[in-house]
């Protein structure tokens, strides 16, 4: 790894895609691929390209957590970079502990972005985070937009690292003697994204010695098609959505099943409605939509899906 020309790439990832001399806010575990980062980074701050900060979320959820804000803290410290931390609230959650910690974590990264009036935020993923999300996803039944997996840029996220071998960040922190910490739970079973880590890439690396090339390259075929499609489904909502205020069912009727479905999202998205982004939901508002009968089709609490001779709409019920 050529960490010249790393930052330099790196360089060129910020300016390409914010205003000169921005402020970036790095999400810092205080794990290695952060604090990897963050060294990274503190460069480009220092040579005046941008204005670095710190953050730090403490899930609380490890008796010695505290531990780590200490760390971050005094690293921070050394680097000569502002540094904000802030433990998370008890919450209620169901399902994946793991994705309440990302949403938790991109809830404090987007609060601290916004008060310090910040362009992005940084995160540390690797090559290796990404070839974990694809086998994560693809076990739960992804869409093809799900295993695109990660962008290196999708703003205000940025990640400069999703091209580079863990290995080799790791490496680079030994050889310089730069601390880091080791979380204990990246190693519990526990986890699905872990048992994938453990037991699903190391067999398949032992499958065939390409799988690294093989797998970067399958995600981005799957990125070009799924741009491919999305250009599709722009080119289809102009003309569904003609009047821009309601939908026409009788084009929608003409679109292929695949560009229907995002339509539909699409539409749900832009218009901020709450709902479960499951196969079987917009296979059911499509059946109700594609029905000729008229009517109302709830969605949640607060939204509906109206229909009405030729055209659909949504609706928001106020409390």
């Amino acid at each position: 790894m050529n960490i010249a020309n790393l930052i330099a790439h790196t360089k060129q990832l910020i300016a390409a895609h914010c205003i000169e001399n921005p402020t970036v806010v790095l999400g810092l575990s205080g794990g290695p691929d952060s604090v990897f980062l963050l060294h990274l980074l503190a460069q480009l701050h220092s040579e005046g390209c941008i204005t670095l900060i710190a953050a730090h979320l403490d899930h609380g959820w490890r008796h010695n957590s505290a531990d780590d804000v200490i760390f971050c803290q005094k690293l921070s410290a050394n680097y000569g970079i502002q540094f904000f931390s802030e433990r998370a609230l008890p919450t209620k959650h169901h399902g994946s502990l793991e994705e309440l910690g990302r949403k938790l974590r991109r809830a404090f990264l987007e609060k601290v972005m916004r008060e310090q009036m910040a362009d992005c935020i940084a995160l540390a993923h690797h090559r290796q985070d990404q070839q974990e999300t694809f086998f994560l996803r693809l076990l739960r039944g992804s869409s093809l937009t799900g295993l695109r997996c990660m962008n290196r840029v999708n703003m205000p996220y940025i990640r400069p690292l999703l091209e580079t071998n863990k290995n080799d960040l790791v490496a680079f922190l030994e050889s310089n003697s730069i601390s880091y910490l080791i979380d204990p739970t990246n190693q519990a079973d526990d986890f699905l994204r872990n048992k994938i880590r453990k037991y699903v890439i190391p067999a398949l690396r032992m499958c065939d010695q390409r799988f690294e090339q093989k797998c970067e390259s399958t995600i981005k075929h799957l990125q070009a098609e799924d741009d491919f499609l999305k250009n599709l489904t722009k080119q289809a909502a102009t003309l569904v959505f003609a009047s821009q205020k309601t939908g026409s069912l009788a084009v929608l009727r003409t679109c292929d099943p695949v560009i229907q479905r995002r339509l539909i999202i699409d539409l749900l998205i832009k218009e901020k409605a709450s709902f479960k982004p499951s196969e079987n939901f917009i296979t059911e508002v499509l059946k109700f939509l594609l029905n000729p009968r008229g009517g109302k089709h709830q969605l949640s609490a607060h939204w509906s899906l109206i229909k009405k001779q030729d055209h659909f709409w949504l609706k928001h019920h106020q409390n």
